[in-house]
């Protein structure tokens, strides 16, 4: 199962850290969200993308995670040479993750 089945994000930016955030459709779903989405996970399928560390922060009360990935844009907006500065194909990026299958 692909994240995209299960959940939506968005994303953001400021200078050179992409914010990333991962909403399940059903609260029913966060328990396996929480259990296979790592940041792990997250870095090794953004590869070469982001230089930095990435973090994952967990939000129960609206049943999503948070990711910030550091040195992911470039160097920031107007120091870039990337297509997308601002990272905002970082959003559709992360729901392609495979979760494998629940068990």
């Amino acid at each position: 199962m692909r994240l995209r089945e299960i959940a939506a994000s968005r994303s953001g930016d400021k200078g050179d850290v992409s914010n990333i955030c991962v909403f399940v459709y059903d609260e029913e779903d966060y328990p396996f969200l929480v259990e296979r989405l790592t940041a792990d996970v997250v870095r090794d399928h953004f590869g070469d993308l982001v230089r930095g560390k990435v973090t994952r922060y967990e939000l129960p009360n609206v049943h999503g995670l948070n990711f910030v990935l550091e040195e992911a844009l470039g160097g920031g907006v107007s120091m870039t040479l990337r297509s997308d500065p601002h990272g905002k194909s970082f959003q559709s990026l992360v729901l392609a993750i495979e979760l494998g299958d629940r068990t």
